[in-house]
């Protein structure tokens, strides 16, 4: 200890001859602050966190970390550092009640999360004798240090995401233990000694027995085994009688005991992707079991084989959390289930040695996708790792993605990247068409990049020397015909067709006359042009025939890429008109477009279609929260679905009318700054200075919610601002005023829209005795959201967000004692799937909005933090509440409302006053 704060003195002192006297008395400054508040000291994301609470060790008084009962640190810190830091615990700290050591608050370049480097404790943290929580989730420990096994009073243990093989059980007292995510490969006989425990979470490990003696767990309620390798449970489950939820997805099970599902209070029994042939038929009649994605019914397998012949090893099945970016593929073979969703099938053989293939999804960028002229993104990019590995045998891949909102003439395809070009492989998909989601399956000799995109319908074929004759199934009077001769050598054609509403396009034309064939796109695998012409026959635009039609209104265009030109080439092909169609040869290959119009120009015209044809309509709407107008919900979707969203948003959400429709290219992007002294407020990586960049797609939603906030005085006026969207890069100086960006507005300008955004300003109260030269009161004209009471105290929204990060995966168990339903759960996490955040949240506030203004709504938080064993942000809650109390007894005799000699009136959380003497 001494060598550890010599060290930092010696590092203080250089930083203070790096920084310099000014700068080094400023970092002393912050240094001194007091950073603990009431009972809670949160360093886990505070640099040099370690540091912090050395100097708080050394410079606060034994009397003020008397009261400290709740620690949270980092464990990202120099090993040495942080044990000398965790030595001055038991002597400093000695009340201390809840201590949470955690990693994972720091990512690597690819986003994930890394652990600590916490591998071993001080002996003397046995001494914290008044220590009932400990969390040392996200580290490097092999084994439990023994002086955990020490603490008297430790009642919740939380070891997940470590590297434990075997499971530590010398915990007499312990009501709640997780091990999520280790190398778990038993559980000891001992496990059963623990007669208090109530909770008990083994997911993510390697467990593929139980012991017998997990029956003797008589309190437990919740029992989690999620995605382990259990093919059969031991029958002294059904003696839990406490239990209420049981949780045994994804494993190997292939029987079940007879008696689980008449447990008493057993709710719910996830069942869910095992291996089970029959089951009881208790089972399927309970409302509580789950049995999805099991082969109930299916044949068994094939009957064993005779003695002596070798037994093969069946096919193993992963399914990765969304922490894990890798996995081991052997000879084997097996089937993987990413945690996005995506899965994999490699068969047996199609490698010859053990091979580790990493995966990582890619955010639908603008430069790793690439989109032809009339496609659209479906899914996310999936990169699989080692690029260009060829397996003996091909792949099964299979991509979810969100339909197309226009399916007809369309069809959707697995792009890949192969040999530095992007081609479509044999796609099949699978699901029910009308859901929401699909998949898209593939076979792949490789691995590279994929995604799935919508294309206009494609046919193929092959042009041999003797002739070929190329039909389009979307319209049966295209086709293109391959004289003998047209070419030496085999090559490949492709065809596209692209329908033209021409109803849409009369507006933007000026021609009510005008009218247009289907766009035609011919493209081949060689470059060379064919040896005789080719013969390309096309449907006359509609409302025109061979016999009626003016042949100097009739214009054949021609595009090549890149250029973004259209040709009239009428005058140099002859075009040969039946009743129906026109015929024309060409030697070479690009887009094609029969035209009738009473128009010169032409080219114009055709330019205009074509980027009518690639854009897509949206709006952009701004709403303000009527509870918190602060919080401001900012999205982008097709105007077909504008009304239907504002109807469901508005009961939340108030605002401006949508803005006119604006009209972007697919995979555009733009940005929506805050501008006239309102900036945003979010920790974001995509909120830069007042400024969010959203990049659309058609078939995504884009929905982002910032809290805007400003630094004028709001006691006398309302502050009035605006959001502002921008095309392409972010403008070096936005305009102040909607009215200058109008007069900015032109066709080449990166300005697309403006909408208002208002704070209301404070309101003054005049209550009884209070005149008009009294400051202010606290309510807004619009006042956001309070939980809580004046009696009872208050938790503001910043309250309930510190809550719910402390939830983690309790927020479940939370919900359910708040008295959320199965399905609201359900429904929650399938919106936020991918973002436990997100849930927490969501669960959070909405029961809150509908608690707002209802009395004790407070200790209806409290009593079910409390129900689902979460006494430390119970207690945690508490302490803000008897803190508010007291802030409100102090202004009500500040304010004269209250006399200031009487001691406050006693209530549940606020303590009685000292006795004084007569």
């Amino acid at each position: 200890m001494a060598a550890v704060t010599d060290r930092l003195a010696t590092e203080d002192a250089t930083e203070d001859v790096v920084r310099g006297p000014e700068e080094a008395a400023a970092a002393r400054a912050v240094e001194a602050e007091p950073l603990l508040h009431r009972n809670l000291l949160n360093l886990s994301l505070h640099p040099g966190g370690c540091r912090h609470l050395l100097h708080l060790c050394a410079q606060q008084s034994p009397e003020e970390l008397q009261r400290l009962r709740f620690l949270r640190l980092g464990t990202h810190e120099d090993p040495g550092l942080l044990e000398a830091a965790l030595a001055q615990l038991p002597s400093r700290l000695p009340q201390l009640y809840s201590l949470m050591l955690l990693g994972g608050q720091q990512q690597d370049s690819e986003g994930y999360r890394l652990r600590g480097n916490l591998t071993s404790l001080p002996s003397c943290l046995s001494g914290l004798a008044h220590l009932t929580h400990l969390d040392l989730s996200f580290n490097k420990l092999e084994t439990l240090p023994a002086c955990v096994s020490q603490l008297p009073c430790l009642d919740t243990l939380l070891i997940s995401y470590n590297d434990f093989s075997e499971l530590p059980v010398s915990f007499p007292a312990l009501t709640f233990y997780a091990a999520v995510h280790n190398y778990l490969q038993m559980v000891p006989a001992a496990l059963g000694t623990l007669s208090t425990l109530q909770r008990l979470d083994l997911s993510d490990n390697l467990l593929d027995t139980l012991p017998p003696e997990i029956g003797d767990l008589s309190n437990l309620v919740e029992l989690n085994l999620a995605r382990n390798r259990l093919g059969s449970l031991p029958d002294s489950l059904t003696k839990l009688h406490s239990l209420r939820l049981c949780v045994l997805f994804s494993n190997l099970l292939t029987s079940l005991p007879i008696g689980l599902t008449r447990l008493p209070l057993l709710t719910r029994l996830d069942l869910r992707a095992n291996k089970l042939r029959e089951v009881p038929p208790e089972y399927l009649d309970a409302p509580c079991v789950q049995l999805q994605e099991n082969p109930l019914g299916r044949p068994p397998p094939d009957p064993p084989s005779p003695p002596g012949t070798p037994v093969v090893p069946e096919m193993p099945s992963l399914f990765l959390t969304s922490e894990l970016d890798s996995f081991l593929v052997t000879p084997q073979g097996c089937s993987v289930t990413l945690a996005c969703g995506f899965r994999l099938y490699f068969p047996e053989g199609a490698t010859a040695t053990p091979i580790t293939i990493h995966y990582r999804l890619w955010l639908p960028e603008p430069r790793l996708v690439p989109l032809g002229p009339h496609d659209t993104l479906l899914s996310h990019v999936l990169e699989l790792q080692p690029h260009g590995v060829a397996f003996q045998q091909d792949v099964g891949l299979w991509l979810l993605f969100s339909p197309p909102r226009a399916r007809r003439y369309r069809e959707v395809v697995v792009r890949t990247l192969s040999e530095d070009s992007w081609t479509d492989l044999e796609t099949h998909l699978e699901g029910v068409v009308a859901s929401k989601r699909l998949w898209a399956r593939c076979q792949v000799p490789h691995f590279s990049w994929f995604l799935v995109v919508s294309r206009p319908v494609s046919n193929t074929c092959l042009v041999q020397p003797e002739g070929a004759l190329l039909l389009s199934s979307v319209h049966p009077g295209i086709k293109v015909v391959f004289p003998p001769g047209a070419t030496e050598e085999p090559r490949r054609v492709r065809m596209q067709v692209v329908h033209v509403a021409s109803l849409d396009l009369e507006a933007l034309l000026g021609d009510p006359e005008a009218a247009m064939s289907p766009l035609l796109c011919l493209w081949q695998d060689s470059v060379p042009d064919f040896l005789q012409p080719i013969t390309i026959q096309l449907p006359l635009p509609p409302g025109v025939t061979g016999l009626s039609l003016d042949r100097s209104c009739l214009h054949l265009l021609y595009r090549a890429p890149p250029s973004a030109t259209w040709d009239d080439i009428t005058m140099q092909v002859a075009l040969e008109l039946t009743h129906l169609y026109a015929r024309f040869q060409v030697t070479h290959f690009s887009w094609y477009w029969l035209w009738y119009t009473t128009k010169t120009c032409v080219g114009g015209l055709a330019r205009k279609a074509w980027e009518r044809l690639r854009l897509h309509r949206v709006n952009l709407i701004a709403l303000q929260r009527r509870r918190d107008p602060e919080q401001v919900l900012l999205q982008c979707l097709p105007r077909n679905k504008v009304d239907a969203t504002l109807k469901r948003l508005l009961e939340r959400y108030r605002g401006p009318e949508p803005s006119d429709t604006v009209e972007l290219f697919e995979g555009e992007k733009f940005f929506a700054a805050f501008e006239r002294g309102i900036h945003v407020d979010a920790e974001r990586p995509d909120c830069v200075e007042g400024r969010v960049c959203f990049v659309f797609y058609s078939h995504l939603k884009n929905v982002k919610e910032v809290y805007v906030t400003t630094a004028l005085d709001r006691e006398t006026q309302a502050v009035r601002g605006q959001v502002s969207f921008y095309r392409g890069e972010v403008p070096t100086e936005v305009p102040e005023e909607a009215e200058a960006a109008r007069q900015k507005k032109a066709a080449d300008t990166l300005w697309l829209a403006t909408l208002p955004i208002k704070l209301p300003r404070l309101r003054r109260s005049q209550g009884p005795g209070l005149g008009p030269e009294q400051g202010p009161g606290a309510s807004l004209s619009l006042e956001p959201l309070n939980l809580g009471d004046p009696e009872s105290g208050f938790l503001t929204q910043g309250n309930l967000l510190c809550v719910g990060k402390r939830l983690g995966p309790d927020w479940q168990a939370v919900a359910l004692n708040l008295g959320l339903s199965y399905s609201e759960l359900q429904r929650i996490r399938h919106e936020f799937r991918d973002d436990l955040d997100g849930q927490i949240r969501h669960m959070l506030f909405s029961w809150a909005e509908r608690q707002a203004g209802r009395p004790g709504a407070v200790w209806l938080l409290v009593q079910a933090l409390e129900q689902s064993d979460r006494q430390d942000v119970a207690e945690e809650v508490r302490a803000i509440l008897k803190l508010g109390l007291q802030k409100f007894q102090a202004n009500i005799q500040r304010l004269g409302l209250a006399p200031s000699d009487p001691s406050p009136p006693c209530t549940s959380t606020a303590q009685s006053p000292e006795p004084t003497q007569a």
